[in-house]
């Protein structure tokens, strides 16, 4: 599969022509990062998907953030259930087209529509969590999230950078490569048809995070022991206005059957 070169990454930003399906924005991202064996983590993938690398590495991410405004295109936000939390452990990977984008292995959300919607139509593997967060000191956020069935809540005390501090990640860089991801992919659970969405939004504005308190526990529910081990890259970003596009099926790879019957795909993809 053709490694994606700077210029197709730069492609992914800008804004896909069909019309839009959903809009919603993220707030107050925290991104946490580990550096893992890129072989590990290709292991987890479905065929059709490589792991994409930063200077031979692969890297593990844990992103708790907040959705607000979360609509279909035709309809108004809707009172208690627009806005929620959500936490995501994700990879980075890109298709046999050299399209880079993010392979999730956990979406851990508060509001159990979502959920159950995102899991039946979307094929993404959502769970319902019960998730608070409590204002610190200002800036400082208090997140904890404990996913159905789990016994263990993950914390995270975190204070956002200053908007002085705040800059786009400048293409080439790690946090580049990290943040800058404007696509996902997705596999239907029984007929393991791949699929990809487009989101379109301005760069991330990021900058450094003061974190107190972090878990790697959403990590190792899906398999991944950080082994009480820091995270290797640490960012924040208010968060952008998210304008969501459809789904389309991947082309499967030379040598790989997948079932053609296309007729299960969702009309659009949350975050």
């Amino acid at each position: 599969m053709p490694v994606p070169t700077e210029a197709a990454r730069l492609a992914e930003r800008e804004r896909p022509a069909q019309a839009a399906v959903m809009y919603q924005r993220w707030r107050d991202l925290l991104f946490l990062h580990w550096a893992w064996d890129a072989k590990e983590l290709q292991r987890t993938l479905p065929p059709g998907l490589t792991i994409d690398t930063f200077q031979g590495r692969g890297w593990l991410g844990i992103v708790p953030f907040a959705m607000q405004g979360v609509r279909p295109r035709f309809c108004p936000p809707i009172p208690g259930i627009s806005n929620f939390f959500e936490l995501n452990v994700r990879t980075y990977v890109y298709d046999a087209q050299g399209r880079p984008g993010v392979w999730f292995y956990s979406l851990d959300a508060n509001q159990w529509l979502g959920v159950t919607v995102a899991r039946t139509l979307f094929h993404l593997p959502y769970f319902h969590a019960a998730i608070a967060v409590r204002p610190g000191t200002a800036p400082e956020i208090d997140y904890r999230s404990r996913r159905k069935g789990s016994s263990a809540t993950s914390r995270y005390v975190y204070r956002m950078p200053e908007p002085a501090a705040l800059a786009e990640a400048e293409p080439g860089t790690l946090e580049f490569f990290l943040v800058e991801r404007y696509r996902l992919f997705a596999r239907h659970p029984s007929s393991g048809v791949l699929f990809t969405g487009r989101v379109w939004h301005e760069p991330y504005r990021i900058g450094p995070a003061a974190v107190t308190t972090w878990d790697d526990g959403p990590a190792k529910l899906d398999g991944f022991d950080c082994q009480g081990r820091a995270p290797d890259h640490v960012c924040a970003a208010p968060g952008p206005d998210v304008t969501v596009f459809p789904l389309e099926p991947v082309a499967a790879p030379a040598g790989v059957l997948a079932d053609p019957d296309t007729s299960l795909a969702p009309d659009a993809l949350p975050a």
